[in-house]
């Protein structure tokens, strides 16, 4: 009787969203969601690349969870991808896709850009990253704009992109860095970078390593509000960690300040604290 009671009582603590989702999915989630796919909930971290000893598991899960979720399915042609199944992986997004994963439709126009595992087709893979921007997704975004003149085709409309990242930055941190870049630099449109500093802020709150780097750029050279060395350097030193090659290298310059140069110009040492 005691451990009904207290099956019961943990079935009522549990979200009914959690309760939802079955095992098969919980485990995909757990070992292939993509960190940037918009339809992930806000409780899976997602893994950034498939470990090599989770592929089998990733594939078993993610193919038993696959119909009845977009998510699933296409965190199924993640795995597949890991384990260098180009064609399933290229079959499983075009699924996804189907179903309305802008993610997938990202993976499904790189494919098409780079002819990569399916038949290289610029105008199918504007079409895609297109159709994955008009849903918010940022990889879209930047893609459409990265695709740009390729082979002839029409640049992306620099104007069109900044509206579409201002849609996606609402709610997520890469639209924010992106759109905040373009802001600083002033494509697209005006130049702010009061603007561009709040939401290199707001992306950096989320651990997100180029805004933190831009943030400790922004801080101690006083752009978009007040100068703060030290809030540069903490900046830099957390993108540092989470690897990012700029903010190492504004570290070095703070701590190697002075550079020593001879006659014909060349560096000869620096001077560091």
């Amino acid at each position: 009787m005691r451990t009904y009671l207290l099956a019961m009582l943990f079935a009522l603590a549990v979200p009914l969203t959690a309760q939802a989702q079955s095992a098969d999915l919980v485990l995909c989630d757990r070992l292939a969601a993509d960190p940037s796919d918009p339809d992930k909930p806000a409780d899976v971290k997602g893994v950034a690349e498939i470990a090599s000893s989770d592929i089998a598991t990733a594939i078993k899960f993610c193919r038993q969870a696959a119909p009845s979720s977009r998510r699933a399915m296409f965190a199924l042609g993640r795995a597949y991808a890991a384990n260098r199944q180009a064609a399933e992986a290229i079959a499983a997004w075009r699924k996804a896709a189907d179903k309305g994963s802008s993610a997938a439709m990202v993976e499904l126009g790189v494919a098409y850009a780079t002819g990569s595992g399916a038949a290289k087709d610029e105008a199918q893979a504007r079409k895609l990253f297109e159709k994955a921007a008009q849903a918010g997704n940022p990889r879209g975004v930047s893609n459409l704009a990265a695709l740009g003149g390729a082979g002839g085709a029409a640049p992306a409309d620099p104007g069109q992109v900044r509206a579409l990242l201002g849609k996606a930055a609402e709610t997520n941190a890469e639209a924010q860095y992106q759109l905040g870049v373009m802001l600083s630099e002033g494509t697209g449109g005006a130049k702010d970078d009061v603007a561009a500093r709040a939401l290199f802020e707001k992306a950096a709150a989320q651990n997100h390593p180029g805004a933190l780097e831009r943030m400790g750029a922004f801080a101690e050279g006083g752009r978009g509000g007040p100068k703060d060395k030290d809030a540069a350097k903490a900046y830099y030193e957390r993108a540092a960690a989470l690897g990012d090659e700029d903010a190492k290298k504004a570290l070095e310059r703070i701590r190697c300040p002075y550079a020593i140069k001879d006659k014909q110009g060349r560096l000869v040492t620096t001077l560091c604290f």
